[in-house]
């Protein structure tokens, strides 16, 4: 079963993320207003997700169309041993506990402006 997290305030405007079997399993909003960039607004509405492991692909191609480009943004998942995390029209895809996977997808968010402490997905 393939489990992640989106943030609503990460899509660009006019964004239809559809992609079939995708369930929604959680949506919460919460104030990070002491843990934001200036490009970030500092409430968020979190998404948890789910899906069966055969949709990994199509989730993170729609993900990556879907995503702003400014302001730091990713959306990620887990789909069976691989960890995959998406930034706009950027994916990467490696398997959870490899560092240098890992290490290249967070040096990608850094260059996408993604805050240093936010570059924390859990494996």
């Amino acid at each position: 079963m393939l489990k992640g997290t989106l943030l609503a305030e990460s899509l660009r405007p006019g964004a239809e993320l559809r992609v079939g079997g995708l369930r929604l399993t959680r949506l919460t909003q919460q104030d990070f207003s002491e843990s934001v960039s200036a490009a970030q607004p500092p409430v968020w509405t979190i998404i948890d997700f789910e899906a069966d492991d055969d949709t990994a692909d199509a989730l993170a191609q729609a993900l990556a169309r879907s995503l702003l480009a400014e302001g730091g943004w990713y959306a990620d998942f887990r789909a069976g041993d691989d960890h995959v995390v998406v930034f706009a029209d950027k994916i990467f895809q490696y398997r959870r506990g490899d560092q240098a996977g890992r290490t290249e997808a967070v040096e990608y968010g850094k260059t996408a402006g993604v805050p240093d402490h936010q570059l924390d997905w859990p494996d």
